[in-house]
């Protein structure tokens, strides 16, 4: 036994390594690191090492709780002051959105694979929703205009819940002798979305002050109890019979904007934990995988991927927030980084351990869909953003440090890099005009740091470091906004720095 449980933990042990130096591997070429993951879980399996793996129910309880980590991470470093002007926009693309990329894949699947509606459908709610990990990891990447960020992340951490439980609904309709009445299940998935919302809110409100009046003894518990209290979230949501995925989501934004007690090493915690459950998850769908079978599921794969990202979500972002005032440009970037990952694959677990006649060739053809649509847009999301004009190459960006000052002070240690072209070359650090509370404390040019003066010259390729407190970060991001895209004078011209 003890020997089992060794080598158990030495295979563990490879595989986590080499995931970890695969992630930076994967960035230098310019490649997705799950799909790395999925490789490394395709060759420990069947066809490699000859590991044997075909548990749906498990690899579907594991990957569940691998999303709502990875979620909860998400809604930690999701900061309220830049996705509250867009979360009815972004609310609305993961929700009606959904039913209208379910509706139109399911057409297109019905009439082009020629299978049954109800199969058809259900194809269409596992491609429904965009990976949260995929997302994340990609577009914080990236410097795109904050709006845009805000949309797909906020969307990407809510609209896990819906397609779950339409999957679910989908999968008992097919396996049930006697399903139920259509508009039955429309109300019990509002219920479900409404109560996992409230439940998520109450969680993160109580925590939040929780953690600010009653000092732990140790920091190192804040960490514990902030990811406790996610957990908490999603497991009492999931026992009232509601989304428990949407309130690990709303209790993670609450918690990490709620000023809690040494944030930065919540923050540091739980984007560990992020790291360890994308690599698991990804894994263990690669070991869950058949090679043998993945040919024939090539053309179905092609086929559904290019409807779903060519057809289905330009029209359900164009249905979705036509109405809030996005441009064309914005969402045509909207609808090209709508990114598929582990989730589409976690939900066709759904049908799999379920044993559904349809599910294995699901399955199979969700899995290559995955492969070859990220390879796809990942590897052009960059030269799309800047095509349609969508970048913000000066807007900073949060460094996760861990400093007790730092936490003393509710202030937050920002990045700001000056590209070449960028407004902000050639002015000085008092043309600046930060607010007061923010303040550029180091430099780095050509490989030096050095402290700054007020008449310290800012040149393109210059990386700064910025401490701002809590109070006037937002007004201080603006202001850098405003100066890096008019320059020094941006306010006779009209620029207040506001996101667009």
């Amino acid at each position: 036994m003890s020997g089992t449980i060794d080598t158990a933990l030495l295979l563990g042990a490879a595989v986590l390594l080499v995931a970890v130096v695969a992630v930076r591997l994967s960035a230098r070429a310019g490649l997705p690191s799950l799909l790395v993951y999925l490789a490394l879980g395709v060759a420990i399996g069947e066809s490699g090492l000859g590991i044997q793996f075909e548990n749906a129910e498990l690899t579907r309880n594991l990957g569940f709780v691998a999303l709502f980590v990875i979620i909860a991470e998400g809604g930690l470093t999701t900061r309220w002051s830049v996705v509250r002007p867009v979360l009815a926009a972004a609310a609305t693309l993961a929700t009606f959105g959904v039913f209208v990329s379910v509706a139109v894949v399911g057409a297109a699947v019905h009439l082009l694979l020629d299978l049954p509606w109800e199969v058809a459908l259900l194809y269409g709610a596992v491609l429904s929703s965009t990976d949260a990990a995929a997302v994340f990891s990609t577009l914080r990447r990236l410097r795109l205009r904050p709006r845009l960020t805000a949309m797909l992340e906020a969307e990407s951490g809510i609209n896990d819940a819906p397609a779950v439980l339409l999957v679910v609904a989908l999968s008992t309709f097919i396996a049930a002798d006697h399903p139920g009445v259509w508009w039955q299940q429309a109300l019990l998935i509002a219920y479900e979305l409404a109560a996992g919302a409230v439940i998520g809110l109450a969680v993160g409100l109580v925590g939040a002050i929780g953690l600010r009046k009653f000092a732990l003894p140790a920091a190192g518990l804040y960490p514990l109890a902030a990811i406790g209290l996610t957990v908490l979230a999603y497991a009492t949501g999931s026992v009232a019979h509601a989304s428990g995925f949407l309130a690990v989501y709303v209790a993670g934004v609450v918690l990490g904007n709620g000023r809690i007690p040494h944030r930065q090493a919540v923050l540091g915690f739980a984007d560990g934990l992020a790291w360890l459950a994308q690599i698991g998850l990804f894994v263990l769908l690669g070991l869950l995988a058949s090679p043998s079978r993945l040919p024939s599921a090539v053309v179905p794969a092609l086929l559904v991927g290019s409807v779903l990202v060519l057809l289905a979500r330009p029209i359900s972002v164009a249905a979705s927030v036509s109405w809030f005032r996005v441009g064309w440009k914005e969402q045509g970037f909207l609808s090209w980084a709508g990114l598929r990952g582990a989730v589409p694959i976690v939900l066709a677990t759904v049908p799999l351990s379920m044993a559904l006649p349809v599910a294995e060739k699901l399955f199979d053809v969700v899995f290559v869909l995955v492969v070859v649509f990220t390879v796809a847009q990942t590897s052009t999301i960059g030269p799309v953003a800047r095509l349609l004009g969508v970048t913000a190459p000066a807007e900073p960006t949060e460094l996760r440090v861990e400093t007790a000052p730092l936490d003393r002070m509710q202030a937050d240690l920002l990045e700001l890099d000056v590209p070449p072209g960028s407004h902000l070359a050639g002015v000085y650090i008092d043309e600046l005009r930060l607010p007061a509370g923010a303040v550029v404390t180091l430099v780095l040019r050509d490989g030096v740091g050095f402290v700054p003066d007020p008449r310290t010259r800012l040149r393109a390729g210059d990386s700064l470091l910025i401490v701002a407190t809590a109070e006037c970060r937002d007004a201080a991001e603006r202001r850098l906004r405003a100066v890096s895209r008019r320059g020094r004078l941006a306010r006779w011209r009209g620029e207040g720095g506001r996101s667009h």
